[in-house]
């Protein structure tokens, strides 16, 4: 089920309702069959695989907890055997056709013979995000640092609660198992604080990425047929595209989950105005960013080692977390491309400083903060063109012709390319994108000094819901509906 549909536009206020009429000791059963039947609208077979992580890891974690901190070597394959099985999940259904097909072609290119076959799976929706909650959950668990859950139905809800099932944010048990057994009442003010941030979400979805996708689609999809300075501009669109569509899921979630009473981890704070790459990661997908960091990068020795090693693992991190995006060598590219960001910009920090100032930028820091946010923002953008694009020849032409654009003063200012991007699609898309673009925009740097949330608050009745009926009537006029998929479902 799509946040986007009718039938989540019925789904929600119907769970509400009953979740607030049940018994406190009955909630967690509503909810959890909510959260199957949200998930089994999307293919109802695929709950079996669901079904068999969440039973896995609840054995295993109880199995573990029958042992002291002082007995961990007892523990260590009830870990291996939840992380095992989660693993060959993942391993299966999403990189056994990309693993198994860069083999062919390794072997085609040696003439050597190859017959592993192919398997026709699709891929269930949010897989990649349940099994590393649950993982995490695992090795929380090992390690001493959570109780396992003895309750399975609670255990079960945590792995599979609706709102962030599908595409995060990818929740700590410390954060969200304690909810789940809390008492929440209905509290006016944090339900409409929860629908104000569904809210915002929406008009992020609707407004701009579905907008944008209209352009982007066109121009990525059919790279031949645009000319260069098109690449560049459908780039950037992408740029927004992807932040608003998944910034809007999280801004979804997080709401709908506040308006029962359950607190959401943060994914996601003004990316785009980062002034170095490691504050951008700060700031992007923040739960699977801090899972990597958490689970992976620290195990790896961090930056408590000899330099060379800690590049390594910076680079590796970020290898695995393209790996983590797709099954694709576009996204392995994207990874490897932020982990030789992060390595450049250590490597390089002290000649960056000197230059600085010698030609004096620090003398005007505000001017030097927007050519740092810049510099990222392209940077970044870069890196997109490979996630987006649906080859790596279709990636690297991108590159080329954007570059060549860039050589060429005349191309970008052309009208003519201009429309290629996105007159095909109409003014009107593109206006309302840019508009909203401004208006989201706007709302980030007002959120620098205070919540907007808390700013309309404090206004009267009439300014707050003046500014409602606006936004919900331009969402109805100019947003798309066309129940466009998330981005990150597919992930």
């Amino acid at each position: 089920m799509l946040f986007n549909s009718i039938e989540f536009f019925i789904f929600f206020p119907l769970v509400v309702f009953l979740y607030f009429l049940t018994p406190y000791k009955r909630r967690w059963l509503l909810l959890l069959l909510a959260s199957y039947y949200f998930y089994m609208s999307w293919k109802p077979a695929y709950a079996i695989i669901l079904v068999a992580s969440t039973l896995v890891d609840y054995i295993c974690s109880r199995s573990m907890s029958r042992y002291t901190d002082e007995e961990k070597d007892k523990r260590r394959p009830w870990l291996y055997l939840s992380l095992g099985a989660n693993l060959g999940i993942l391993l299966l259904f999403k990189y056994y056709n990309f693993f198994n097909d860069s083999a062919r072609e390794l072997a085609m290119s040696l003439n050597v013979p190859y017959a592993m076959p192919a398997f026709e799976l699709l891929l269930p929706m949010g897989i990649s995000f349940y099994t590393f909650q649950t993982m995490s959950y695992s090795i929380d668990v090992y390690h001493g640092h959570i109780k396992a859950e003895r309750h399975l139905g609670i255990f079960a809800l945590f792995v599979t609660f609706f709102p962030q099932l599908v595409a995060g944010p990818i929740e700590r048990a410390g954060n969200l198992l304690g909810q789940l057994r809390q008492n929440h009442d209905f509290e006016y003010e944090r339900v409409v604080a929860g629908l104000r941030r569904m809210a915002w979400g929406f008009f992020k979805k609707l407004m701009i990425a579905d907008n944008l996708s209209l352009m982007v689609n066109e121009v990525y999809n059919n790279p031949a047929d645009f000319h260069g300075f098109s690449f560049i501009i459908a780039t950037v669109f992408f740029a927004f595209q992807i932040y608003c569509d998944f910034s809007g899921y999280s801004d979804i979630a997080i709401g709908a989950a506040q308006v029962m009473g359950f607190n959401l981890m943060e994914n996601f704070r003004s990316p785009y105005f980062a002034k170095s790459i490691p504050e951008f990661w700060s700031r992007w997908h923040i739960s699977l960013s801090t899972w990597f960091r958490d689970y992976l990068y620290i195990p790896l020795g961090g930056n408590r080692v000899v330099k060379w090693r800690w590049y390594y693992n910076l680079f590796i991190v970020f290898l695995v977390s393209g790996l983590w995006h797709g099954a694709s060598w576009t996204f392995v590219v994207w990874g490897a491309l932020h982990g030789v960001y992060q390595v450049f910009g250590i490597v390089t920090k002290q000649q960056r400083n000197a230059l600085v100032d010698k030609i004096g930028l620090s003398r005007y820091p505000t001017f030097y903060k927007w050519v740092q946010v810049l510099t990222v923002f392209f940077l970044v953008c870069f890196a997109w063109i490979f996630f987006r694009a649906n080859t790596i020849s279709d990636a690297f032409y991108i590159v080329s012709q954007s570059f060549a654009t860039l050589g060429n003063v005349s191309q970008v200012f052309s009208l003519d390319v201009a429309h290629d991007v996105f007159m095909n699609q109409g003014f009107k898309v593109f206006t309302v994108s840019m508009l909203s673009i401004a208006v989201m925009e706007t709302v980030h740097l007002i959120q620098r000094n205070g919540s907007v949330s808390a700013l309309l608050t404090q206004r009267p009745v009439w300014v707050r819901w003046g500014v409602y009926y606006i936004a919900i009537i331009a969402v109805l006029l100019f947003g798309q509906f066309g129940n466009q998929e998330f981005i990150y479902f597919q992930f």
